[in-house]
């Protein structure tokens, strides 16, 4: 009996350590932490790790502090708070479609998560992906229904997604926050906290089997944009290896030419008028006021002096965090030299493909081709035409990316599942390598394809014809 008691326990003491291994308890900046499984065997979660402090009260419109500590061991099962954000209705086209399911929104905000099937071997060294959402630079957060990482988890990549500072608290401008901060500047705390993710990213990410050289950043139409401030960005520089702009344009010759101005000035005096006229009239005073009372004094202000005034919630040319455009940047060739892939889909808002040509144009100048795509299948419809959005819109990409069909109302079939492992292969070998794989070409001037994401028309897989490369025009 003492023998069987002997094996048995030495059998729990097996399955016990192998559990410890499979989700081990990690050591990053703050403290110890803990994933949860996920529905792929192996692939962990990581849900609302913080990577910097809150940024509320006197830590409103400043830069991202470091992470306040905790005790024990922290089990990250709960994602954080969204940014503080107007809630998504009906008005909105895009609310059935990813906005139908709001989380808490606050200006405590600072949170990332994680998907990995390595934790606690930092020897596997894995390719990185962090991903920044859109929404106009007012909406979103970085665990939207179509944002899952379990897929490109089980491909071998850990995937990051991220919150950041939105709107009013994330890109104001203001005389008293420029003469306040050390660079002499404000605005910008949006991007900022995308600086200080991805720095958090690299200091801890081996922790989850990732390689802190490795790390992709990507983002679709704000986050897009994000992408481009960052490439462009001094403070970034050391800490991205590729790059993946989808919706966000590309170089637009017209606007890096345009006369420069003061954004800071003009946009802060803008700003300045509002708090002045709702009676906070100095620093102490603005971040006293309740969230509530800033996030809606605006629209108060509208609805009192029947005035507009000429407000900007968006990044700028500010002379630290971005010294020019973007646009200036990559004509001038002082972009991050490395690997991009670019695109649009079919029905995106605006004409996207000359100024994603000329950014391909560039980089094959600079010796680094990047590869240009577009995604032209348009999204099944239920027989009653119920869904706001139609063909392949503004953010249609994103199911497919994420192989995430199964979140969506959509009739999908087994095509469109198809397709998704098409672009979530294409989009996780150029984290892996800096080449898409598949069949895609980078753009040449003798050859200036784009990768056609698309189906036959009547909805079923052609391997001939999916993804297969197309002059533009054709």
């Amino acid at each position: 009996m003492r023998t069987i008691s002997l094996l048995a326990a030495a059998a729990l003491a097996l399955v016990l350590a192998g559990c410890k291994t499979a989700n081990p308890v990690l050591d990053i900046e703050g403290g110890k932490v803990q994933g949860v499984e996920s529905s792929v065997k192996g692939v962990l979660i990581y849900k609302g790790i913080p990577f910097a402090a809150p940024p509320v009260g006197d830590l409103r419109w400043k830069e991202p502090q470091p992470v306040i500590p905790w005790e024990g061991v922290k089990v990250a099962d709960t994602y954080g708070d969204g940014a503080m954000q107007a809630p998504h209705d009906s008005s909105n086209p895009w609310t059935s479609e990813f906005y139908w399911q709001d989380p808490p929104f606050s200006e405590d905000c600072l949170y990332l998560n994680i998907w990995t099937k390595a934790a606690g071997k930092p020897e596997k060294k894995l390719p990185v992906a962090l991903w920044i959402h859109g929404g106009a630079y007012t909406g979103g957060w970085g665990y939207e229904p179509e944002f899952d990482g379990k897929v490109w988890a089980e491909k071998g990549v850990v995937l990051v997604t991220i919150n950041y500072r939105l709107g009013i608290f994330g890109f104001m401008t203001h005389p008293l926050l420029t003469a306040e901060s050390p660079h002499g500047v404000s605005g910008n705390y949006g991007i900022l906290d995308q600086i200080a993710a991805l720095k958090w990213v690299h200091n801890n990410i081996a922790q989850f089997g990732g390689d802190p050289d490795n790390i992709t950043i990507l983002g679709q139409s704000a986050g897009a944009g994000s992408v481009k401030t960052l490439v462009s960005s001094p403070l970034t520089d050391g800490l991205i290896s590729k790059a993946i702009i989808q919706s966000g344009g590309g170089v637009n010759e017209r606007a890096a030419n345009a006369p420069q101005v003061n954004q800071m000035e003009t946009l802060g005096n803008a700003w300045k008028t509002l708090f002045d006229w709702a009676g906070y009239d100095t620093l102490e005073k603005m971040r006293a006021a309740s969230t509530d009372e800033v996030f809606g004094l605006s629209a108060r202000y509208t609805a009192e002096t029947g005035e507009r005034l000429q407000l900007g919630t968006r990044p700028i040319e500010d002379g630290y965090v971005s010294k020019e455009s973007f646009d200036a940047a990559a004509l001038g060739g002082r972009i991050k030299d490395i690997p991009y892939m670019i695109g649009f889909t079919r029905d995106d808002m605006g004409s996207n493909g000359p100024a994603v040509d000329k950014f391909c144009e560039l980089r094959y100048a600079a010796g680094k081709p990047a590869y240009g795509y577009q995604f032209a299948h348009a999204l099944p419809d239920d027989e009653a035409g119920s869904h706001d959005m139609k063909g392949a819109f503004h953010s249609s990409e994103l199911w497919f990316m994420f192989k995430s069909l199964d979140r969506s109302d959509r009739p999908f079939t087994q095509a469109d599942w198809d397709l998704a492992e098409h672009v979530i292969n294409c989009w996780s070998n150029f984290v892996k390598t800096g080449d898409p794989g598949e069949g895609w070409k980078a753009w040449t001037p003798d050859a200036p394809d784009y990768m056609i994401f698309n189906l036959n028309e009547d909805n079923t897989k052609d391997a001939s014809a999916m993804g297969k490369p197309l002059q533009r025009g054709q």
